[in-house]
């Protein structure tokens, strides 16, 4: 193996360099020979057999829509603040306990989405989700999930519904809508099981949308939210498709992997295994 590592510097704080240097020594150590970019990446990766990237979704979303041809094989480190896509491949795994199942893995095919011009793998959230990315210093002082979680709290107390129309699989919807995901996978904000039914292995992307609701009651549900057991609340709806069309009545923030776009109108399709991963399905 020849082993390229990139790496976002500023990921997680300074986290991501240090989990470089950890890998770069365990690779050392198991004469595997590895190149780490940081402040630059190369044009491309051919002389390598891997690219390991270092850092948090951002920085994975950032390196699929640069190289969105690559097809050799890919490891994710949670070098990041969230780290939901890694989590969804690897779990909880420590840094040793993932080195060993990426060494000891073949590759398999994972599945991404676009979104307009962009490519994701974990989902995109429009509006209300938009807002929040928009609010997000505070993750970016106090971190990862708490961070995230008190920007949703105060996004609560203001947020105001907009109006959709929404087609795809055989159905349209119309109407003001609290939530309105598209999802790849299954987490996201750093442990927001928001789509658990989705998979990256299903062909599939998952529409995930609420109902408008009281602050009473987004403060009463958000937990379960989180958690991951609200799809049978009847102001929830779900479903799975192939590609969904989404028309809002104005532009819209929306955030994409955790990166921030602006729309009026949002189109969805699904990648079927568009790239390959070393980590072992369940």
């Amino acid at each position: 193996m020849h082993i390229a590592l990139v790496v976002n510097p500023k990921a997680g704080k300074g986290k991501s360099l240090k989990l470089m240097e950890q890998l770069k020594q365990q690779l050392q150590h198991r004469s595997i020979t590895c190149v780490a970019f940081t402040d630059e990446w190369p044009q491309d990766f051919k002389e390598f057999t891997d690219v390991w990237i270092v850092g948090g979704d951002g920085t994975l979303n950032y390196f699929i829509n640069h190289y969105p041809d690559i097809q050799l094989p890919l490891a994710i480190f949670k070098g990041g603040t969230g780290n939901d896509f890694a989590w969804k491949l690897y779990g909880d795994a420590d840094v040793q306990q993932q080195l060993e199942i990426v060494l000891s893995s073949s590759p398999q095919p994972v599945d991404a989405a676009q979104c307009n011009e962009y490519l994701f793998v974990n989902g995109v959230g429009i509006g209300f989700d938009g807002e929040v990315l928009k609010q997000m210093k505070a993750i970016r002082i106090i971190g990862g999930h708490l961070g995230y979680y008190l920007v949703v709290l105060k996004t609560i107390l203001s947020f105001k519904e907009s109006s959709f129309e929404i087609t795809g699989n055989g159905f349209t919807k119309k109407g003001k809508l609290l939530l309105t995901m598209v999802n790849n996978s299954s987490r996201t904000g750093g442990g927001f099981h928001v789509s658990p039914k989705a998979s990256v292995k299903d062909g599939l992307i998952d529409l995930i949308t609420s109902e408008p609701l009281s602050i009473l009651q987004r403060f009463f549900y958000l937990p379960k939210i989180e958690k991951g057991n609200h799809l049978e609340l009847p102001f929830i709806q779900h479903h799975t498709g192939e590609s969904f069309l989404i028309e809002c009545d104005k532009e819209l923030p929306a955030q994409l992997d955790g990166e921030l776009i602006v729309a009026k109108r949002f189109e969805f399709h699904v990648l079927k295994q568009k790239f390959f991963f070393r980590y072992q399905p369940l």
